[in-house]
């Protein structure tokens, strides 16, 4: 089994992990919608991107509804 031949400090082994921490996102407010998004992508509430639509958003399909049977 492998076992450490000297002891690592806590300031080496928190150095060694300064590194691993998340960043926070990034988001940017869509200009069609207001809504936030992220940036270089598609906003998924309008289907938006650089100022034209690329997905079609459909409206909301009830389920519930006695035809969906």
């Amino acid at each position: 089994m492998a076992v450490p031949q000297n002891r690592v400090t806590r300031a080496r082994r928190n150095n060694r992990r300064s590194h691993d921490s998340l960043v926070a996102a990034n988001p940017n407010e869509c200009p069609n919608c207001g809504e936030l998004k992220r940036p270089h992508h598609v906003c998924a509430s309008c289907g938006h991107y650089n100022d034209r639509e690329v997905v079609a958003m459909a409206d909301e399909i009830d389920l519930d509804d006695e035809d969906a049977a």
